[in-house]
């Protein structure tokens, strides 16, 4: 009777457990692990906005933007601990040596020897949580992008420089470069 209960126990903690993975904003970004004792953190009342600074690309082609997995990783750190989405306003501003990643795949790989742009899949992970992008309207002529060439999920501004400004004069916290 007591190994039935141990059983139980432990599949009703497996599957009260798993769900909460699936259900996170971003299914294949990491998430915070969890610190003992550790005193602060996100608050379920609170909204939280940040703006991410996109400005580095990635140490080799194939790999993801860091910065986007930061983003990534934030955004399920923040849904784990109870913060609605609606209360998770994150911004993506893309420029300078991360302004390459905003390519449609076909203009990446055109770009890249064949590569493809491992940044689609997360971008629009991000999108689809809420996710606000931007990119640098004049990295975008100085890398001779052209527009119709960048994702949809993506938005074309004048300058990083604005846009980033902006962000921090309507109370964003800016994080990156």
């Amino acid at each position: 009777m007591f190994r039935h209960f141990i059983l139980c126990t432990s599949l009703f903690t497996c599957c009260m457990t798993a769900p909460a993975q699936s259900a996170l904003p971003i299914p294949n970004a990491e998430v915070a692990r969890d610190v003992p004792g550790a005193k602060e953190l996100p608050d379920p009342n609170r909204t939280y906005k940040v703006v991410f600074d996109v400005g580095i690309a990635a140490d080799k082609i194939d790999e993801v933007n860091p910065m986007l997995a930061v983003t990534a990783r934030y955004v399920n750190t923040l849904a784990k601990f109870g913060v609605p989405a609606d209360h998770r306003k994150i911004a993506v501003v893309f420029h300078q040596k991360g302004t390459e990643i905003i390519q449609s795949n076909e203009a990446y790989k055109a770009r890249n020897n064949g590569h493809d742009n491992p940044n689609i899949t997360i971008i629009r992970e991000l999108k689809k949580a809420g996710v606000d992008f931007r990119v640098c309207g004049q990295a975008v002529l100085a890398f001779k992008i052209d527009p119709k060439n960048i994702q949809p999920e993506i938005q074309l501004d004048l300058w990083a420089l604005t846009t980033l400004v902006d962000f921090q004069l309507d109370g964003y916290v800016h994080i990156g470069r």
